[in-house]
């Protein structure tokens, strides 16, 4: 009975990094890492598909800003998201598995609700 109760478990857990594209769990929750508590403010993750992360920024003020910061910001997220992985299960991934995550954040104005 155990067995099954694992098997499901990793089928699920495959299943949350598949659609996350690699990251386990939440992208907002890497970006609670790497951020300020200022900068968090002000933002909120739209979407993460095919390694972009697609964030929203309350003013055009905060959008220059975290523009300016955006190459070491995804530096950070890599970072902070591959360590994830090393301490969890960094041994088992592939080759493919170990690239960047994050490709790309794009960062757009509107609503934060």
């Amino acid at each position: 009975m155990e067995t099954i109760k694992n098997i499901i478990s990793g089928v699920i857990e495959g299943l949350v990094t598949r659609k996350t594209g690699g990251l386990k769990g939440d992208p907002q929750v890497l970006l609670e890492k790497v951020l300020t508590k200022k900068e968090l403010e002000h933002i909120k993750v739209s979407y993460f598909k095919k390694g972009i992360l697609n964030v929203i920024v309350d003013s055009s003020s905060q959008l220059y800003n975290l523009n300016l910061h955006k190459e070491d910001l995804l530096d950070r997220i890599n970072k902070k998201s591959l360590s994830c992985f090393s301490c969890d299960e960094g041994a088992g991934l592939d080759k493919k598995s170990r690239e960047l995550l994050v490709k790309d954040i794009r960062f757009q104005i509107g609503e934060i609700k």
